[in-house]
């Protein structure tokens, strides 16, 4: 197949380009030119987010599927729309499944059809409407497959509940300074490796049937927050010095804590992933939370020019626990 990337070296693209690059497929990716693009792959400079830049620079390209992967606004998916309507067999829509109401609202584990609405979330709320956009405009000419990824993490990434997972956490831990989980640490949460996630969405790429269908994709295993921080500290051999916060009081104090918290970590996450497993059979998430920890932590073993911890992401936990301490005794 010739499958084309809108973002193909990022954090859960650069897995799939390479699986299916593996599997024998023509890829080409659409990039500014700012990150390496493989020499294996054909490389398309142009800006995603402008009509012309991207019309023009792919001109000369028709194929079985374009996966997009920065589409995160709904004039970016009319950008899509019109520049690719008629040239692909597939468009594959990357979504999130942040998309499902919050508070969750519904069974778990949560299925495709559950109810969608995200007050908190900026970034959810316009993944909705690129997804009811998408929803409008599908049909003959432009056939479109939705897919909703959950906390997917690649090398040297690993599940927080307020920050990105650089080494500033894990020289935390190291160190014995405090860490921050909201709430009891017993919410149940889901982490799925890109290499895992990769294996199902080669599955739906260049597959008729996936054709006006939505998928997540993630792992069938889910453990509290206290149980991935418990891992950290066995990946390190040091028990991480955890602080329990409320979630109410995080968002209060700290209001850019309500999309990552309220608008996802602070509930369940617990996926039923019959409906992926019956479109792409070969699915199966081989590796579990403690993999992933242990590879990411590994991942910044192997190079020390990685380990780079950042000051102000360092200042802003003290600060967050130091705050709940006062909250706590009145000084």
């Amino acid at each position: 197949m010739k499958i084309l990337f809108l973002g193909g070296t990022g954090n859960i693209s650069t897995e799939v380009a390479a699986l299916l690059h593996r599997r024998g497929h023509e890829v080409a990716v659409v990039t500014r030119g700012q990150r390496p693009v493989p020499k294996e792959y054909r490389q398309i400079i142009a800006n995603r987010y402008d009509l012309e830049s991207l019309r023009q620079a792919t001109k000369d390209w028709t194929g079985d599927a374009v996966l997009d992967f920065i589409c995160f606004k709904k004039p970016q998916a009319e950008i899509a729309y019109n520049v690719f309507r008629g040239r692909a067999a597939q468009y594959c829509f990357v979504s999130t499944a942040m998309v499902y109401q919050k508070p969750p609202i519904g069974r778990i584990p949560a299925t495709e059809d559950l109810p969608q609405g995200n007050a908190y979330s900026e970034y959810a709320t316009a993944k909705i409407e690129c997804e009811a956009f998408f929803r409008q405009v599908a049909g003959p000419d432009f056939p479109v497959t939705v897919i909703r990824p959950s906390h997917t993490l690649g090398r040297g990434r690993y599940a927080t509940p307020l920050l990105t997972g650089d080494y500033t956490l894990i020289k935390r831990i190291a160190d014995g300074r405090p860490v921050v989980i909201h709430d009891d640490g017993q919410w149940l949460w889901t982490t799925t490796s890109s290499a895992d996630f990769a294996v199902g969405m080669a599955g739906l790429v260049g597959n008729p049937k996936a054709i006006g269908e939505a998928f997540h994709i993630t792992s069938d295993q889910a453990v509290t927050w206290n149980c991935l921080f418990f891992e950290m500290g066995q990946a390190i051999g040091r028990e991480p010095n955890v602080v329990h916060i409320p979630t109410d009081f995080l968002c209060r104090e700290f209001p850019q804590f309500e999309s990552p918290l309220k608008g996802d970590r602070a509930a369940h996450s617990i996926f039923d992933n019959t409906k992926i497993k019956r479109f792409a059979p070969g699915f199966q998430c081989r590796m579990s939370p403690r993999d992933i920890i242990r590879d990411s932590f590994a991942w910044y073993d192997e190079d020390p020019a990685r380990r780079i911890v950042n000051a102000k992401t360092g200042a802003l936990l003290d600060s967050v626990v130091e705050r709940w301490r006062k909250a706590q005794t009145g000084r």
